[in-house]
């Protein structure tokens, strides 16, 4: 019998069980890994730009748009319209936030672009600053803004077009 007793231990030289403790442990390391992940990687709040009131005298009509190749051989798209300023002060910068939607009617691309307006008075067609050539009270004006990259997702309809910034002179 004395054998046996040397296989066994006794109870007073037995290790404490740790495993619980360790996956308790384990298990907050990693929960704490996930949170700090996730918060590093969220995208930061996106503020809605708030709309200046003159924004509302700035009518856009007559949308018309076109496709054409640069120089290089990429396409360039062409959105050419009228904006109209119905107030009664000068317009000499005015931002338009242009989307494109997709087949599902997702937003497929959004785009903040200047107003520039459209010269044909040369021997090509040719875009303006309203800084140069501000828009006059009750005056309407051709505009043309230019895309060099349209996703592919897009639905080859016309974009909405909305003024969110103007600067007044």
């Amino acid at each position: 019998m004395g054998g046996l007793d040397l296989i066994q231990p006794s109870p007073g030289t037995q290790e404490p069980d740790h495993s619980r403790r360790f996956i308790v442990v384990a298990i907050a390391v990693v929960v704490g890994l996930v949170l700090a992940a996730a918060l590093l990687l969220r995208e930061p709040v996106k503020t809605v730009p708030k709309i200046p009131p003159y924004a509302a005298k700035l009518q856009i009509s007559d949308i018309k748009m076109s496709q054409a190749q640069n120089f290089v051989g990429a396409s360039v798209t062409y959105v050419d319209g009228n904006v109209a300023n119905s107030g009664d002060r000068i317009v000499s910068r005015a931002v338009v936030r242009v989307t494109f939607r997709d087949l599902y009617g997702q937003v497929a691309q959004i785009e903040d672009l200047p107003i520039k307006l459209l010269q044909t008075n040369g021997p090509y067609p040719d875009t303006v600053d309203l800084a140069i050539s501000p828009l006059a009270p009750r005056d309407g004006k051709p505009f043309r803004l230019i895309f060099e990259h349209v996703s592919e997702q897009w639905n080859q309809a016309a974009p909405e077009l909305k003024i969110i910034d103007v600067t007044l002179k």
